[in-house]
């Protein structure tokens, strides 16, 4: 194979790798952008807010905030909840502890059976309402979380796109550099180059 076609042949593919490295980035950046303004936006309407500093700072066992909730809450002290990592720690360290102090360690299943059984416990019946709510919000924080993390992981990928893309740019103009320098006449013998003079001579 004459040089000249070889290192055209890779630098077209170089050209055409680089493109697919840039759509690939794009594609991912417009899909991470999609998912953190879906959180946010999804959460904000939620309208909810993490207990206040000093809230935190009076926690007591068997009220709102608990000392093991201080810990993981404490960063977020006031705030509005809007983002993947908060969701993720009120629904883990907030919703999660008060449904554990519930009968039945606030187990769906398991207070709605008891209830089942119970017709007219009506304590039982309200406990019911209450673990459902609370285990229905947390679902949907922690779904919020996971496709935050979704959009972070293609950030991220995006980032690495646009950096192979690049690199591939150069590797790519080096190609067409090199292939300006290469004669017609040299072709590719085993792992050497060597003109057509020196080929015949051999």
């Amino acid at each position: 194979m004459r040089r000249k076609t070889f290192d055209a042949l890779l630098t077209a593919g170089g050209a055409v790798l680089t493109v697919v490295l840039l759509v690939a980035g794009a594609l991912l950046l417009w899909g991470a952008n999609f998912a953190n303004s879906q959180v946010h936006n999804q959460l904000a309407q939620q309208q909810i807010t993490f207990p206040t500093a000093a809230a935190l700072a009076n926690a007591k066992p068997g009220t709102e905030v608990t000392p093991q909730m201080v810990p993981y809450l404490q960063k977020y002290a006031g705030q509005q909840l809007t983002t993947g990592d908060q969701a993720e720690a009120y629904a883990d360290h907030f919703i999660a502890n008060h449904l554990a102090a519930m009968p039945y360690g606030g187990v769906y299943s398991q207070v709605s059976a008891a209830s089942l059984a119970a017709p007219t416990n009506t304590k039982l019946a309200a406990e019911v309402q209450t673990v459902f709510r609370g285990t229905t919000l947390r679902g949907l924080l922690l779904e919020a979380y996971a496709f935050s993390k979704f959009g972070s992981i293609a950030q991220i990928a995006s980032i690495c796109s646009f950096a192979l893309a690049a690199v591939m740019l150069v590797l790519t103009g080096l190609g067409v550099w090199h292939l300006r320098r290469t004669t017609d006449e040299e072709v590719i013998v085993g792992l050497h180059t060597m003109s057509a003079r020196e080929l015949v001579s051999a």
